[in-house]
């Protein structure tokens, strides 16, 4: 905020893909690759978390990768290190922050920042056992207004339906 303005407040809200995270990570380990949620369904075990950030909610780590975004003069600052667990996760989490601009430029709502937090683990044989995220929004929202947000891009985010739908992937000779 400039001077003599007051700070927009900034909002946050869980999502699960196959259960409710009783506990988001903490903003002190937002830069930490890899990092898992304090606590919730997937806590006790390694949880490949990524962070997709854009706006005033950006990290300014030296250790995020930025890449141009429509949404945003800035563009969006990426947190993961590079293995498909994670790069799977910065799919779900770079959708969710596009549909979140997306669907409040529809919504004729102004959001200032967003940060998405996604995490997942994989079981023995490396099927997913659920990707959860966490949406952390820097805006001048009343709680009606950021409900129907969070609910509209948890309806219309294409890569989360995609995951929680399933698809083949098949090599093509």
């Amino acid at each position: 905020p400039g001077p003599g303005q007051e700070p927009s407040p900034t909002w946050s809200a869980d999502r699960g893909g196959g259960g409710s995270c009783s506990g988001p990570p903490g903003l002190s380990n937002s830069s930490r690759v890899g990092a898992g949620p304090a606590s919730g369904t997937l806590a006790s075990m390694e949880t490949y978390r990524v962070v997709c950030a854009a706006g005033t909610l950006h990290t300014g780590d030296a250790d995020t990768t930025r890449f141009p975004h429509r949404w945003t003069e800035a563009g969006v600052e990426v947190s993961t290190a590079f293995t498909g667990a994670h790069l799977l996760h910065t799919a779900v989490a770079g959708c969710v922050l596009n549909d979140l601009y997306r669907e409040a430029a529809q919504l004729g709502l102004t959001l200032a920042g967003v940060r998405v937090m996604a995490w997942g683990g994989f079981d023995d044989a490396w099927a997913s056992t659920g990707v959860e995220y966490r949406v952390e929004l820097d805006a001048a929202l009343d709680d009606a207004s950021r409900d129907e947000l969070l609910r509209r891009v948890d309806d219309v985010a294409e890569i989360p339906r995609c995951v929680r739908a399933g698809a083949s992937v098949t090599r093509i000779p």
